[in-house]
């Protein structure tokens, strides 16, 4: 019990410093997206805000303080951030036929998981504030057709762009949206350990590459 007691206290810690340094750095990059009026910076923006929302539901869990609608409603903002972060990156493909189809990707498959999430219940999968079970297959599938498909675009062109123009400041950039997306990804198959830690070194990342 007192390990038990030790190792949640350790997560809440995090969680909270997660939350407590992504909220600014969420404000930071919507004010450079209202100077810059950049669609990359606007998808970014709508990431760390869908991850502002996941952590601090992150936070609640780690009190304990979770329901069947929070548990739904946190799996579809995982995906949804992954894929919002992939969109920002999807601005530097030069085709526009590519770009208009990851749209309709994008839409297709958050439609499906939303109607899945609504339909399907989920359970009361979290079990002392981690995973204990996973969703339902359904749900893991139309996740995972959202998320990895995702994380692997954000590596192509993370490699492409620190290959054509690299410095510390935009390599430490791609490793945080990397952590954090894979991090988003990995959640959604039973790595809540792994979720915490990445997702705070993701958001160190991201600091020293924005600011």
């Amino acid at each position: 019990m007192q390990d038990l007691l030790v190792s949640q206290i350790s997560v809440q810690a995090v969680t909270m410093a997660t939350l407590l340094l992504t909220i600014p750095l969420a404000i930071i990059m919507t004010n450079r997206y209202y100077r810059k009026r950049s669609k990359s910076l606007l998808f970014w923006s709508i990431g760390l805000w869908l991850f502002v929302l996941g952590v601090w539901m992150e936070v609640m869990f780690a009190f304990n303080i979770y329901s069947e609608a929070m548990i739904a409603t946190y799996l579809f903002i995982v995906a949804l951030l992954v894929n919002s972060l992939a969109l920002g990156s999807i601005q530097f493909v030069r085709s526009i036929s590519i770009r208009r189809l990851y749209y309709l990707f994008s839409a297709a498959s958050g439609a499906a998981l939303l109607y899945s999430l609504a339909v399907i219940p989920t359970g009361y999968i979290l079990v002392n504030y981690v995973v204990a079970q996973l969703p339902p297959l359904q749900i893991i599938a139309l996740s995972s057709a959202i998320t990895f498909p995702a994380a692997v675009a954000i590596v192509l062109i993370a490699l492409r762009s620190y290959r054509e123009r690299p410095n510390r400041k935009l390599l430490s950039i791609i490793s945080g949206v990397v952590i954090v997306s894979v991090a988003g990804s990995l959640y959604i198959v039973q790595f809540p350990a792994f979720l915490y830690v990445s997702e705070f070194i993701g958001i160190l990342l991201l600091w020293y590459g924005f600011i």
